[in-house]
């Protein structure tokens, strides 16, 4: 019969009724003391590896003691319970084939490697046991992702790749050009267009028609950036919610990312706790998460808070109406709360057009999810709902001409609501304990450097 290492690990596969087992998988280690030989075994069915044994009596032992490290081979064999030892069944080879080798000067040897040198890479650093889990739980992640937002009755929506606008005003895009069959530029689409730094501004059209609606996908930054948690290309989840205030809206982030958090805890096991041995208190980090209540705070206590701790911070400058940098977020989060914080209300200056003005004229009903470890996770707002007063704030800032689609949203029947991002690749982070984006994406796209 032919398996793969999930079935034999899976406690409803009845392995009895297995005469002759087949599999097909790559050497992890191998060991030989010229009487009988250990292979350390892996097929991508699973994270968890198994043990095959093979003895002097096979056909060819002198051949398959010589198997190096990353070579593909075929097994037939015997399943053998082994449960007083460290793994509960190994695999007695009765046939071994080799079906690929490896070349000697494979780099992932059984030894450590810094994730500096497995980013030069990036097409083999998938094949090491850390990179496996991140991976398994970027998968996983993106399952709970869908299956919380489907649950609860929202339509996914597939919003555009190359768009006209930036959404956020920052103008860090890149731009799309095209050339036709003599390498000649062309004016493709009638006007100047971009990658996609958001898909919110479409997935509001969908709300207000769908109700609750989500976007999940690929999302572009020009940030001429080299720190940790800033890449070129990222995913992003973005729901938006018809009929919803910023408090229901924080309520619904909480219960996301929470949903999401037990989901991993409950389907990465493995995954988690070697990532725990690696980063000694990941779980009780992840099961703290579970239990917090999410802290809500103002902006302007915020900086009440900032000011009399200034000299915790290498930014000493605070004052009201600054965008609070990661040290500030990080302090009011690890030091001040010890546990997430929403930051509420924020002065309109530092934030988006988009985002609903508040009576006080000054501040706009925006929040950012502050966590432990990582700092900003999500930023959300209640949407501008109001024509005259997104019109005004459109004019200001000059886009009024390029998105006029989207201010005529709220002549036709718009109503209140909000919605938020979360950013995939930050929140993956946090869930494995990794501190680099780079190393949470599988081919990372960071300023000056792009190889694969």
């Amino acid at each position: 019969m032919k398996v793969q290492i999930y079935d034999l690990y899976n406690p409803v596969f009845d392995k009895k009724k297995i005469d002759k087992l087949q599999i097909n998988g790559w050497i992890k280690s191998h060991r030989n003391n010229n009487l009988i030989g250990f292979i350390e075994f892996n097929d991508g069915s699973c994270f968890k590896n198994i043990q095959i044994v093979y003895k002097k009596e096979i056909d060819n032992f002198d051949f398959l003691k010589k198997l190096t490290i990353g070579t593909a081979i075929y097994v037939i064999g015997k399943y053998i319970e082994t449960p007083n030892n460290k793994q509960p069944f190994e695999i007695l080879a009765e046939k071994i084939e080799l079906i690929a080798e490896c070349d000697v000067d494979y780099p992932l040897q059984k030894k450590k490697h810094n994730f500096e040198f497995l980013r030069e890479i990036s097409h083999l650093r998938v094949k090491t046991n850390i990179f496996n889990a991140i991976n398994r739980i970027r998968n996983s992640l993106s399952i709970a992702i869908h299956t919380f937002f489907q649950e609860n009755n929202f339509i996914w929506v597939h919003t555009p790749i190359i768009t006209s606008n930036d959404a956020e005003g920052a103008g860090n895009t890149f731009k799309v050009i095209a050339e036709n069959e003599k390498n000649k530029i062309i004016n493709f689409f009638g006007k100047q267009v971009c990658l996609t730094v958001s898909g919110q501004l479409h997935v509001e059209a969908f709300a207000l028609a769908f109700r609750n609606v989500y976007t999940f996908g690929p999302t572009f930054r020009a940030e001429q950036s080299h720190t940790t948690t800033h890449a070129s290309e990222f995913w992003m989840v973005e729901p938006e919610m018809a009929f919803c205030n910023l408090e229901e809206n924080m309520i619904l982030i909480e219960k996301t990312l929470k949903f999401c958090v037990n989901y991993i805890l409950k389907k990465c096991k493995n995954e988690l706790y070697f990532l725990d041995n690696l980063n000694s208190g990941l779980l009780a980090k992840l099961n703290v998460f579970l239990k917090s209540e999410f802290k809500v705070i103002e902006y302007s206590a915020v900086i009440d808070i900032l000011l009399k701790a200034k000299e915790n911070f290498s930014n000493k400058d605070i004052k009201w109406g600054m965008d609070l940098q990661k040290e500030h977020e990080k302090y009011i989060a690890e030091k001040v709360f010890k546990k997430p914080v929403f930051i509420i209300n924020y002065p309109k200056e530092i934030k988006a057009f988009y985002m609903r003005l508040n009576d006080d004229n000054k501040t706009v009903a925006a929040c950012d999810l502050i966590v432990p470890g990582v700092g900003e996770l999500v930023g959300g707002s209640q949407r501008e709902e109001r024509y005259d007063f997104l019109k005004n704030r459109m004019e200001k800032i000059g886009n009024l001409n390029d998105l006029s689609w989207y201010l005529n949203l709220r002549k036709y029947g718009c109503c209140y609501h909000s919605g938020f991002g979360i950013g995939f690749d930050r929140f993956l982070m946090f869930i494995t304990g990794v501190d680099n984006i780079r190393d949470v994406q599988p081919f990372p796209r960071t300023y000056n450097n792009i190889k694969f």
